[in-house]
């Protein structure tokens, strides 16, 4: 299976890597034996030039045949580009994450800048230190935040400071700027942050705490991952600024309100139960 020829959402083709695909299904809480039997109903339905984003479909859909919160987990990256068209869902997810970090959050919030007022979308505070942070939600894994972005906050952070010293109680002063994205940055991205002290936090940027590596450790799940909602449920709910799996946690009416059927009820709340109830620790890869 290793000598499949695939194609990447680019247009590129690679050589399929099984190891790449256990991996994803390990680090989602797969057992070896559930990762194993994914890979033995996937390989059928294999051939050469297959696109990446329909292998994903069929080890999706066998793994949610097999264990529904493993398929909620491994479609964290897919349910996270769902949270769109707005940009509030992903701001809120990110407010939330960085809340189980110790941090104290705020979203929207607008402060003047020596040429124009600035609303930053999420403002986070720990030990004293406040940063202002862009959030960059893609609904498409391909695409990429480029050194454009990190420019862009950067130029408000600087413009925020400019007012400082003419205002000795200002509101809130900065310490530095962030940058958080559910998909990936471009190598100028990651250098020009480097050299002006900004903070990124992509899909898998740092190596270490990365989105996907947040959301694992915390287990705080978009409802958008969720196999047992449809896809109106799930934007009922979004509408309702209902963002985080958690948020569903004994809300059978909120659920009802949603459409869920009554005689469904159980099946969702159990899978939301099974999401939130302990932080997944990633499986290690054999």
């Amino acid at each position: 299976m290793n000598d499949l020829i695939v194609t990447k959402a680019s247009g590129e083709e690679v050589r399929f890597s099984v190891g790449k695909l256990l991996q994803s299904l390990r680090r989602s809480g797969a057992s070896a034996q559930l990762a194993e039997q994914v890979l033995e109903e996937l390989e059928p339905l294999l051939y050469r030039g297959i696109t990446t984003k329909k292998i994903y479909r069929y080890a999706y859909k066998i793994l949610k045949k097999l264990s529904k919160p493993t398929a909620a987990r491994y479609s964290l990256k897919q349910g996270i580009m769902q949270l769109g068209p707005s940009g509030f869902p992903f701001e809120k997810f990110v407010a939330e994450l960085l809340k189980m970090q110790g941090y104290d959050t705020h979203i929207g919030v607008f402060v003047d800048g020596q040429c124009i007022r600035h609303e930053i979308d999420v403002v986070a505070t720990r030990d004293g230190r406040t940063n202002m942070i862009e959030c960059k939600y893609h609904n498409q894994g391909s695409t990429k935040s480029d050194v454009k972005i990190p420019m862009y906050i950067q130029s408000r952070f600087k413009d925020v400071e400019k007012v400082w010293p003419s205002e000795h109680d200002y509101e809130i002063r900065f310490h530095q700027g962030w940058v958080v994205t559910n998909t990936r940055f471009t190598e100028d991205a990651q250098r020009y942050a480097t050299c002006m002290n900004l903070h990124l936090i992509g899909w898998d940027y740092p190596d270490k705490g990365g989105l996907k590596d947040l959301v694992d450790s915390f287990s705080l799940y978009p409802i958008t991952c969720l196999t047992t909602l449809s896809n109106t449920e799930k934007q009922h709910l979004l509408d309702k600024r209902i963002v985080l799996c958690k948020e569903l946690l004994h809300q059978e009416k909120l659920l009802l309100q949603a459409g869920v059927r009554k005689n469904h009820l159980a099946s969702v709340l159990a899978e939301v139960e099974t999401l939130c109830g302990s932080p997944h620790e990633p499986t290690e890869t054999a």
